[in-house]
């Protein structure tokens, strides 16, 4: 939300910066995100001056140029060469001098040197209109008034106006800060300055309202109020007020619209604005839809209603307008409007809410409407925009303010413990200042007797209305900062964490980052496409968000590899190519109408193994720098790894899957180069996923000790050759099934595939450390081991020894 500084000086009397301003606001609690100047003119026509052409004549080498020296009140004159047709000796000009950055309506910027243009010298710009960003006009140099003072900065000599905007991000509570006015009244309670009052203006009741108003649902609807307006002349608002809607990023369309869409943003009440001859039966009727009737709004989209949309119907009932949301395409104001029906209601939160969320619209208006506006704000701001149209568009009201109001809508009254909201506080403020900031909240004390005090609320202050509620007030107003902190304060958990779960991921993410990975957190929410980048997910199985943010967080994510690719893209195009990342996430899938939720892990790995360093050379990371981590992740969670085989996911180029009979447990590989080349990557990427959820529910906690054998290993090395497809995972597997407790480990350290070995051939060189903890190994034991492998080797898998 936006808030232009000179604005809110019509509500209140400050003469602090926007930047101090912006401090008090955020230490109350509404966050200042950004504090900027808008210029109305883009570069604020800076280094762009007053100048006099005191000499013309036609340049020697082209006809349509001229030689001038200009006067723009330095020592010197500036020689310039202009191409304009009426330009001549005498003018006073508007001249962009050496450095001056230019932005042209059509052009793209760019600054002002000195030149030689067909061998003159030119040192500045004799402007046009369009060069200056103020118009479209190229047909010569803008000549300004005789009498104008040489030396005078353009964006004076114009009365450029720049405007200091505060960006807020405000929190959902704070709708009552929804507004200019609304701020002001938090900018009274934090300075003790008295915001201005509203000024009363009348409606005058002149004859007799060609439309007629009926609620039929009071309970959806408690107060509508609206006002029959005739002698329209729709066309462009001034000047002032385009230029608050385009500092606040609002754009204006005509004076009507802008007019109820600078109340909104002026007082926080929405505003709608039908045209009368639009109007069939000439009635309004505010009432719920009918199921699957058809409307179509002004995004210009057809959408079926359902009965508990709050609709504003004309007398044929025809809709006009989803109440509190957005108006309908066939209703809204255009250049031939001459007859006005102006809305100002108060409408539930919850019909404004289910409204938007079923249908995906969003609005300014539907924004501060779900949350809870003020049920009193509705006649002001509808006689503040009688009076604006008055004057601006040369309207005049017929009738008078036809209201309906079901039940006045009271103040929230409640009673406190004034001591309990110190406690609740920390400091024993005085309850004089306390009830100064309630009063500069416009929260008035009905009544004391001794702690009790009985408060009353305004209605637009929808999120107070407990006794918490209020010591919140109290405290963002006394101020966060004035209250002390101990210097012995200190925090404890009260209770211990019983979460498995949790305890074990913490652990996980401990192990990684002390072995140099560092933990992201992305957002669940994704690229509708990703899912058709790899084979076995796809759209079909993809969960569509309702409200989706934006077309690129439409679905919840099948897999963590895209959201993690995107961090590798975004740092190594940052120049951070070296990375070990790793999320702890869920994946989301809809598979036969079932909805499937997974904690997983994953892991990323690309650039190289360490930082460079004159010590050694780069070596870039490898299959085996991954498996090796996740290896250890599941020893040290006692799973048994046993059955592994080569990975089948679509999107790995290589890699190794390793399986229990209840599901994956781990894949891992390198990804496909086309995968990642589709993220822009240009550099190898491993990847590796674990199930958290089944490695849970497989790990053994039980930890075994053995005593370390007194007596020495045994190392036997065998290079044994086989056919091409044949993995190390066979060998392994053949090598357990011998079921020899004397082999402890068995490691491949180099792999050969030549000429030498024949084609479709190659070796394996595979280390066996062999161990007895109760004797010393002597050769022939060693000797009778090796070779009833050898002969498993040979007669299962085909193998050849070389000697």
């Amino acid at each position: 939300m936006k808030i232009a500084l000179n604005w809110l000086k019509d509500h209140i009397s400050i003469t602090e910066s926007a930047e101090n301003i912006g401090k008090k606001l955020t230490s109350s609690g509404l966050e200042v995100e950004a504090v900027e100047t808008i210029e109305s003119i883009k570069g604020g026509l800076k280094g762009v001056v007053v100048g006099e052409i005191i000499t013309c004549q036609k340049h020697p080498d082209a006809d349509k140029l001229s030689l001038t020296t200009v006067n723009v009140g330095g020592e010197e004159l500036l020689p310039i060469v202009c191409g304009a047709p009426n330009v001549a000796a005498g003018q006073k000009v508007l001249v962009a001098t050496v450095g001056t950055v230019m932005h042209p309506e059509t052009e793209q910027s760019f600054t002002i040197k000195k030149a030689k243009i067909r061998g003159a010298e030119s040192a500045g710009m004799i402007c046009a209109e369009d060069e200056l960003g103020l118009g479209k006009s190229h047909d010569g140099i803008m000549v300004l008034d005789p009498n104008s003072i040489i030396g005078t900065p353009a964006a004076e000599f114009l009365n450029l106006s720049s405007e200091e905007v505060i960006e807020i991000g405000l929190t959902p509570n704070r709708v009552d800060a929804a507004s200019h006015y609304g701020v002001a009244r938090d900018i009274q309670a934090l300075t003790g300055i008295k915001i201005n009052p509203l000024p009363s203006i009348e409606i005058p009741k002149v004859g007799e309202s060609k439309i007629k108003l009926e609620v039929q649902n009071a309970d959806a609807c408690p107060r509508y109020c609206g006002l029959y307006m005739q002698d329209i002349q729709v066309k462009e608002s001034p000047s002032w007020m385009k230029n608050r809607l385009l500092s606040i990023g609002v754009t204006p369309k005509n004076n009507v619209v802008d007019i109820t869409n600078y109340i909104l943003h002026d007082l926080g009440q929405p505003m709608h604005a039908f045209d009368v001859d639009k109007i069939k039966g000439q009635k309004i009727v505010v009432k719920r839809a009918d199921k699957n009737q058809k409307f179509t709004a002004l995004d210009k989209v057809e959408r079926k209603l359902i009965d508990t949309d709050l609709v504003i119907f004309d007398g044929e009932n025809n809709p006009l307008c989803l109440a509190g949301v957005m108006g309908g395409e066939e209703s809204g104001i255009s250049e031939k409007t001459t007859s006005i029906f102006l809305e100002s209601a108060y409408f539930q939160a919850d019909y404004v809410r289910k409204s938007s969320i079923y249908h995906g619209l969003k609005s300014d208006s539907s924004f501060r409407f779900e949350r809870g506006t003020d049920s009193n704000m509705p006649p002001i701001a509808l006689a503040k925009a009688y009076q604006m149209i008055k004057d601006l568009c040369g309207g005049k009201a017929i009738g008078g303010m036809q209201e309906f109001y079901h039940q006045v809508i009271p103040n929230f009254v409640f009673e406190v413990d004034s001591q309990r909201v110190k406690d609740l506080i920390g400091v024993e403020i005085q309850d004089k200042v306390m009830e100064e900031i309630l009063g500069n909240l416009d929260i008035q004390i009905l009544d004391k007797k001794e702690n009790l005090w009985k408060l009353e609320v305004p209605s637009y202050r929808v999120d107070v209305q407990r006794e918490s509620d209020i010591a919140e007030e109290v405290l963002r107003i006394f101020g966060f900062d004035n209250v002390p902190v101990d210097k012995n304060l200190a925090s404890k958990y009260l209770a211990s964490n019983n979460n498995i779960e949790d305890e074990k991921n913490h652990s996980i993410a401990t192990y990684l980052a002390n072995n140099g990975y560092y933990e992201i957190t992305t957002n669940s929410l994704t690229k509708p496409q990703y899912a058709e980048w790899i084979e076995g997910l796809g759209n079909d199985n993809s969960v569509y968000i309702l409200n989706k943010l934006s077309e690129e967080h439409e679905v919840l994510r099948q897999s963590l590899i895209f959201s993690g690719l995107e961090v590798v893209q975004r740092n190594i195009n940052r120049k951070n190519s070296d990375l070990k990342l790793f999320e702890i996430g869920k994946t989301y899938r809809k598979v036969e109408g079932q909805y499937i939720e997974k904690k997983v892990l994953s892991l990323w790995l690309t650039g190289n193994k360490e930082a460079e360093s004159w010590q050694q050379k780069n070596l870039q990371v490898q299959y085996h720098d991954l498996s090796k981590v996740v290896m250890n992740i599941l020893e040290s969670n006692g799973v048994s790894i046993k059955n592994q085989q080569a990975s089948t996911q679509t999107y790995f180029s290589k890699g190794l899957e390793i399986n229990h009979k209840k599901g994956n447990v781990v894949k891992m590989g390198m990804l496909k180069g086309g995968l990642v080349e589709k993220m822009d990557i240009d550099q190898p990427v491993f990847y590796a996923e674990i199930d958290l959820e089944l490695l849970l529910n497989l790990q053994n906690p039980k930890l075994v000790v053995e005593e370390l054998s007194k007596f020495p290993e045994v190392r036997r090395d065998l290079s044994i050759v086989l056919d091409i497809n044949c993995t190390f995972e066979e060998i392994r597997k053949v090598t357990l099934s011998m079921g020899n407790k004397l082999i402890k480990e068995l490691n491949v350290f180099d792999v050969y595939a030549g000429e030498n070995l024949g084609d479709g051939k190659k070796s394996y060189s595979v280390s066996y450390i062999l161990s007895d903890t109760e004797n010393t190994l002597q050769d022939e034991v060693v000797d009778k081991v090796m070779n009833k492998l050898i002969n498993l080797y040979e007669s299962q898998l085909g193998a050849t020894i070389r000697r």
